[in-house]
């Protein structure tokens, strides 16, 4: 199999302040991505050939974009496959600048949530005669606490600790990120203090609600120097999309998710990683609960199984760790605009691997790597996606 390994290549990325964006509609926000990638690659908007627009629930076509950008009658898709949208849209463009059919593409993701008044995310029903109770997602993945607790025997009290440290770290991180919702620390003692959303977690271990939107300008990679010295290069791209496994096989185990070693082995694969724990110098995951985050560590060949809690608290994943992880804070602070978060994982990427972090740089970053995750225990939509800074 041909992969995408360096056929691709940024030029040019935007993201806007997530938060409770009362300010802005979702056309707003596009502009406000859209406008700073477009400035960052030096081009103009008519330079643009296609685009890809990623959104979970607020805009339903691609029309968006071109309004918001004053595109030209060019092609445009709108997709949507749950929590992975972003990355997911970023794949499709990738693959078409990959095959030569378009040179200079634009791919955007967005969300307005908080306009809706729900505290988290809508859970439709889906039509009909299915009468089981709906299962919001903090209930999905405290399951998944509870079982991953149970399988290695790990004590409440420790797990819960562990589960705070992450909380404690990706706060810390948030606090370096400008453009992050929640910029506060938090102390391990407040995290295990909090009030309990769904037994084991509390408050801190759940992400936000947040609006928010991030932009990418994407090229073949033998054209990319004509527009900047430092771009950035797509190195591997993962998608896997489960089918109710997890309800259907009765030795489904819950402690891992089998979707994102798939789409991690495919990305290493185009990669050509082989120990992803010592190759790659900065990740940033799909926590949307700590405990998420914990077995994303594990399922990414970060830790072996079972070892994560002990990783964690030899500090790995920190700033100053030997892989950190949620540099600019991840979910936790950014919140989760579902159509904007893949794209704003690949914006911190993008700024890491060029040495415009900041606060929360890596030294020598040179590969980096995004992930999503998103459904329900037993069939998830995943996507692992590594990037590299020009040789």
């Amino acid at each position: 199999m041909d992969g995408i390994k360096d056929k691709v290549a940024i030029i040019g990325m935007g993201c806007t302040k997530f938060g409770e964006r009362w300010d802005a509609d979702g056309y707003d926000l596009l502009v406000e991505a859209g406008l700073e990638a477009i400035k960052d690659a030096g081009i103009e908007a008519k330079d643009i050939q296609a685009g890809w627009l990623g959104s979970h629930s607020s805009f339903t076509t691609g029309q968006p974009l071109a309004q918001a950008l004053k595109l030209e009658y060019i092609p445009i898709t709108r997709v949507e496959n749950a929590c992975a949208t972003g990355t997911d849209a970023f794949r499709n463009a990738c693959y078409a600048v990959a095959a030569g059919i378009y040179d200079i593409v634009i791919v955007a993701g967005v969300e307005k949530l908080k306009d809706s008044g729900i505290s988290g995310l809508s859970t439709p029903r889906p039509p009909g005669s299915d009468v089981a109770p709906l299962i919001p997602p903090p209930s999905q993945f405290a399951l998944a606490g509870t079982r991953y607790f149970h399988e290695y025997d790990i004590p409440y009290e420790d797990g819960k600790e562990t589960l705070a440290k992450i909380a404690v770290k990706n706060h810390y991180n948030g606090t370096l990120s400008p453009k992050a919702h929640f910029q506060k620390e938090v102390s391990i003692e407040q995290v295990l203090k909090a009030p309990m959303i769904a037994w084991p977690l509390g408050l801190y271990d759940c992400c936000g609600v947040s609006d928010g939107a991030a932009a990418a300008i994407i090229t073949r990679a033998d054209i990319a120097k004509n527009f900047r010295d430092d771009y950035i290069l797509v190195k591997g791209l993962g998608l896997a999309v489960g089918g109710n496994q997890g309800l259907l096989q009765d030795d489904y185990d819950f402690v891992h998710f089998p979707e994102n070693v798939k789409a991690a082995d495919v990305a290493y694969s185009e990669a050509d990683i082989g120990n992803p724990r010592k190759e790659i110098d900065l990740a940033v995951v799909h926590d949307c609960f700590t405990i998420t985050e914990l077995i994303i560590y594990e399922d990414l060949g970060f830790s072996p199984r079972g070892q994560a809690s002990k990783d964690v608290a030899e500090g790995t994943f920190t700033l100053e760790g030997e892989l950190p992880v949620n540099t600019d804070g991840g979910l936790k602070c950014f919140g989760h605009p579902i159509g904007a978060s893949g794209i704003r994982m690949i914006y911190e990427v993008y700024k890491q691997l060029q040495g415009k972090a900041d606060l929360r740089q890596v030294k020598n970053a040179r590969l980096g790597l995004t992930h999503n995750l998103g459904g329900y225990p037993g069939s998830f939509s995943a996507s692992v996606a590594v990037f590299g800074a020009r040789d």
